[in-house]
């Protein structure tokens, strides 16, 4: 396959349209990372009101960084949100003006009887937490580390919570086929599949395979992810899950969201977009059963609805996309990684796409000697 590259006095735009004509052919054009057009009069069709289809919305790691932003965009849209917080002084102070749509509730998220109570009076829930529930986080603890005692959790919130919701809203969904939202909404992480991928698969995505937080994986967080996404999956509940790629609060909010499947995009989505696209698939048909990846395009503005673009994707039950498919896929994302090296085999962990440019070194150290553990989750509030 023609490999396209930039020059550079060619604008981005084109660029995108002349690896559109390379790869259609190869295998259908729903394989390519979809790119959500705006209305050709530049006007916004009305909508359904996101409160007039769900009345309360349970979210869970709701003082997170993305986890607040998702329940702010809940709160603005009408909705009534329960927030699952660790801390509920912390919960008070992070949302001491939301008003009365909110309700706060104090929750383990590594036990299934404290969720499935938590949910009980919810229509759907966005899992935004993160993180291991026994952590290394007491004074002992930190004792135990500096003597080399110190073990690595086990118990992660993911494989313990997602299948606590599926479980839940199972027991609780009708079968009359008034179903057709998702009522579990999964905020995992584009890269969570690649760990597992053949060392074949991984040489053919460079850029996809060799990034830092795969390479490394801190205490195995994205097979952990990836087990829970299919624990989800396997609940027969009517679920949507969206992987992120590189969460990055100082790039342009508001730009086009550029989906894609098969965990192949690298790139940057900036997380008051992130909070946008899971309240938005909260009332989108288009959303039940996939599992998608996104980045953000600045300077294109968003569909005037995110089911233009999931419409385009294949449903998970149809399978994953063939080789070609994704070699579509990459050779178009790769070329939408910020910077411009455009290398993101060569970053080292905590390091930015502008330091590597100017062969600067991240926060974490070099590329081979980075402080994995620093970088690992820790648990959402």
């Amino acid at each position: 396959m023609a490999k396209i590259v930039r020059p550079k006095n060619m604008s981005l735009r084109f660029v995108v349209l002349l690896a559109i004509c390379a790869v259609r052919n190869v295998a259908g054009f729903a394989v390519l990372p979809i790119f959500s057009a705006a209305t050709a009069s530049g006007t916004k069709a009305a909508m359904p009101v996101t409160s007039d289809l769900v009345s309360t919305v349970a979210v869970t790691g709701a003082t997170g960084r993305t986890g607040s932003l998702v329940v702010q965009e809940l709160l603005k849209r009408g909705v009534n949100v329960v927030g699952l917080v660790r801390d509920m002084d912390k919960g008070k102070q992070v949302f001491r003006n939301a008003g009365e749509k909110l309700k706060l509730i104090e929750c383990d998220l590594g036990s299934e009887k404290e969720i499935c109570s938590a949910v009980e009076d919810c229509d759907a829930a966005i899992w935004c937490a993160t993180g291991f529930s026994d952590a290394p986080t007491s004074p002992f603890d930190q004792v135990k580390k500096l003597l080399g005692l110190a073990l690595a959790p086990t118990k992660s919130i993911d494989s313990v919570g997602i299948p606590a919701l599926a479980n839940e809203f199972a027991r609780k969904t009708d079968d009359s086929g008034s179903n057709r939202f998702p009522k579990v909404i999964m905020l995992s992480s584009a890269g969570v599949t690649r760990p597992s991928w053949s060392d074949e698969k991984k040489q053919m995505f460079p850029g996809s395979a060799d990034i830092p937080i795969v390479r490394l994986n801190p205490f195995g967080i994205l097979d952990i992810k990836a087990e829970s996404e299919q624990k989800l999956r396997d609940s027969g509940l009517e679920y949507c899950i969206f992987r992120p790629c590189g969460l990055n609060d100082n790039w342009p909010a508001g730009s086009r969201p550029v989906l894609s499947q098969g965990d192949i995009a690298v790139g940057r989505i900036n997380r008051a977009d992130v909070a946008t696209i899971l309240v938005d698939c909260l009332t989108e048909p288009e959303a039940v059963g996939k599992t998608f990846e996104g980045i953000g395009l600045p300077g294109y503005p968003p569909a005037e609805s995110i089911g233009i673009p999931l419409k385009r994707l294949k449903n998970d039950s149809e399978g994953l996309p063939s080789l070609d498919a994704l070699a579509a896929t990459y050779s178009t994302m790769q070329q939408l990684v910020p910077g411009e090296k455009q290398d993101p085999s060569a970053l080292a962990m905590g390091q930015t796409y502008e330091q590597l440019d100017k062969n600067e070194v991240g926060r974490l150290g070099k590329r081979g000697e980075e402080n994995a553990e620093a970088a690992a989750p820790k648990p959402s509030s």
